[in-house]
């Protein structure tokens, strides 16, 4: 395909968010005419909405993708290492359980921040315009036709070569898919909501540990501290709508934090915690899969559009830009023929999007019950051991998914290999242990178990001569 045969190509990407902007910049690279739809204002003169989402954890997929339009070190710079969780005891006691290696980490990253920056990035193309405050009201993929409505309120028809869908977990380009034969979707609210606090700096400072992402895992329920450029916290409490439904007053939250988070009050201070509390109520989680993520040649779906996901591994947006990335490697592939590149999206993303998808599920139970447990935290010292002895072997299941490109599948099977190869030694092991204890016994005990195995009437004889069957061991053999 020639170049002036891509610059006549239209493409109209549906939303304006992390997702959608930063594909924007991949698309615009490849001299793509570019429209980008996004429903709400312009973030960067609008008032931040607070408890729209949860903070943001900055790890390896997503660095890739930013460093491949060029915005890597723009947005590491503004982030906060974080090398470790921090868990919070109940008695107040922390202690550190690492990421990694020494080099290795993710980065709190402010959201809103993060938005405004790739919005920016997207304007510097000549041929992007981002059209804010406009609604997609219908979308035809089969004609490449969406309709939109702007601050006129007057719907407006336009076509396009590929409608893109980063409209978000609620999409309505996905909506629009899923009238098409053959197209599977479900969806998933956890029974658990979340709720966003803060813990401001102290004389100037940060309260807390800033290199950390902190955690309180109360088994049924957690609450995490990420840190910011300001010097604060922001906290998420993630807890069953039933126990927010009980705390009805001030004194009820604050009796909770005493009794559950008992030095956190401190920090967040009493009248700022109950006065954030009661500001916003519990926000649902919601969890999406669907198959397949595009239709023929006109329409596709990326990030949360796709596969919207539980924030428990903080790969939310990671995977959302591997996604972006993984099209583009693909455009390479197939030199922007759309018609080969979006069945094979879907093909070789499916089975990646999906797998994180339930690998976020499972890290809610290790993040909220797992982390106190004794037998947990030595498998994973266990598991980095053999890392460190057997790199290309072993590797943990947070390294694979965190700070490599290893497909999101892959990670889970060679995951479960290890957990089994584990379990076999941890057998093996206790195999030879009973062996040698058996061994023991049968050696040094006088008479032995296989001596009244081969005489089994001497147990009679002994019991009728001596009143007991003497299985004493002569110690000064040994």
């Amino acid at each position: 395909m020639d170049s002036s045969d891509i610059q006549r190509k239209k493409i109209a990407v549906i939303g304006g968010g992390l997702v959608g902007s930063l594909n924007a910049c991949f698309l615009a690279k490849r001299n793509f005419q570019v429209d980008v739809y996004e429903a709400r204002e312009d973030i960067r003169v609008a008032k931040s909405a607070r408890g729209r989402s949860i903070n943001l954890a900055l790890s390896h997929r997503g660095r890739q993708a930013l460093k491949a339009i060029g915005l890597e070190d723009q947005i590491v710079s503004q982030g906060i290492p974080m090398r470790a969780r921090m868990i919070h005891s109940f008695s107040g006691k922390k202690s550190a359980i690492p990421y990694g290696t020494k080099s290795q980490y993710i980065l709190s990253i402010s959201r809103e921040n993060l938005n405004k920056d790739l919005l920016t990035a997207v304007e510097k193309y000549p041929n992007v315009k981002v059209y804010f405050g406009h609604k997609l009201l219908k979308c035809n993929p089969e004609e490449g036709m969406i309709t939109v409505i702007g601050s006129d309120s007057v719907p407006k028809d336009v076509t396009y070569d590929l409608i893109v869908g980063c409209d978000g977990a609620y999409s309505t380009v996905r909506t629009h898919l899923m009238k098409k034969p053959r197209f599977d979707y479900s969806q998933q609210y956890i029974p658990h909501g979340y709720m966003e606090l803060t813990i401001p700096p102290k004389n100037g400072e940060f309260a807390m540990e800033p290199n950390y992402l902190h955690i309180w895992p109360r088994n049924t329920f957690m609450m995490i501290a990420l840190p910011n450029k300001n010097k604060s916290f922001t906290c998420t409490l993630f807890m069953p709508f039933e126990e927010f439904e009980k705390l009805l007053t001030s004194r009820d939250v604050l009796d909770f934090f005493y009794k559950y988070f008992p030095d956190s009050v401190p920090l967040m201070g009493e009248r700022a915690l109950t006065r954030d509390f009661f500001l916003l109520p519990a926000q649902p989680m919601i969890s999406v899969k669907c198959s397949p993520f595009h239709f023929k040649s006109r329409c596709v779906l990326l990030g949360d559009a796709a596969h919207a996901i539980v924030p428990f591994f903080g790969q939310g947006m990671n995977a959302g830009f591997e996604d972006c990335l993984v099209f583009d490697e693909l455009m390479d592939k197939f030199s922007n023929d759309l018609s080969m590149c979006l069945p094979e999206f879907s093909r070789f993303r499916i089975p990646d999007d999906h797998a994180i998808s339930d690998l976020s599920m499972y890290n809610y139970i290790e993040m909220r019950a797992h982390v106190n447990s004794r037998w947990f935290i030595f498998q994973k010292h266990l598991v980095r051991f053999l890392h460190a002895v057997m790199p290309s072997t072993f590797i943990p299941l947070y390294t694979m998914v965190t700070f490599s490109r290893i497909r999101y599948h892959e990670a889970v099977r060679r995951w479960h290999w290890q957990k089994k190869v584990i379990k076999k030694g941890f057998f093996f092991f206790g195999t030879l242990i009973a062996i040698g204890s058996t061994y023991l016994l049968v050696r040094f005990m006088s008479p032995t178990p296989l001596d009244y195995l081969r005489r089994p009437w001497d147990w009679v004889t002994d019991f009728r001569n001596t009143g007991h069957v003497s299985l004493q061991t002569p110690w000064s053999s040994l």
